[in-house]
């Protein structure tokens, strides 16, 4: 049987402003993923959120939280101002790492950091940042790219996600890849898109996250 989980909405702080989130607690966790949403989407969305359930009935406990604020999503809608803020999107996975080292619940747990599409920017910067709390970070159609200097930074090993159908991301991921000097894997799912739609291609995506933080945060229970 899967390791009972608890759901907790928690409230995250960058500076003056509160990041809305949701903690999903495993009763036996095996390490706590962060979870960077890509552009235009939130802690809703209906793919983290499935990728997420697949890791937490792995032994993971899991944290998606929202990027950008109420206000800063009600302008972004109409204007894009903020979905491609790269600093402003990895300072606050860097937030929410931070405040998961000062939890008492969490902070024995290894951190592991999942992003999607500008998300995965956002997730290296954090491991860039934070390589003593970042250990793994999985990238699922991520522009890794956006993540520009920080990437010779990282030192998490590093699993790049992409649909084999989304050519122009698989070069992009390339490129990223050849900049940075951690352990790196591209993992091309064949015949799928850059929302990974197609039957079965999410679930590839949940078993490769699931194996590659297991690997690397240790094993799950």
């Amino acid at each position: 049987m899967p390791p009972a989980t608890m759901i907790r909405a928690v409230q995250i702080a960058d500076g003056n402003v509160q990041l809305e989130a949701d903690l999903r607690l495993s009763s036996t966790p095996a390490g706590l993923i962060v979870f960077a949403h890509g552009s235009g989407s939130s802690r809703h969305s209906t793919r983290n959120r499935e990728v997420a359930e697949a890791l937490t009935a792995a032994g993971f406990t899991t944290l998606l939280l929202d990027l950008l604020t109420a206000h800063e999503e009600s302008i972004d809608q109409f204007t894009h101002q903020f979905r491609f803020d790269i600093s402003r999107l990895g300072r606050r996975v860097v937030a929410a790492v931070d405040w998961a080292a000062d939890q008492h619940d969490l902070n024995h747990l290894r951190i592991g950091c999942f992003g999607a599409s500008t998300g995965a920017a956002a997730a290296l910067i954090a491991a860039a940042e934070r390589p003593q709390f970042v250990r793994a970070v999985v990238s699922r159609g991520g522009r890794p790219d956006l993540a520009a200097d920080a990437l010779s930074r990282v030192v998490a090993p590093t699993l790049l996600i992409v649909g084999g159908a989304d050519e122009p991301v698989i070069e992009l991921n390339e490129n990223a890849r050849q900049r940075m000097s951690a352990t790196v894997r591209l993992e091309i799912i064949p015949g799928a898109t850059h929302l990974f739609e197609e039957p079965g291609a999410l679930d590839q995506v949940s078993r490769l996250a699931r194996d590659w933080f297991a690997q690397h945060l240790g094993s799950t229970q």
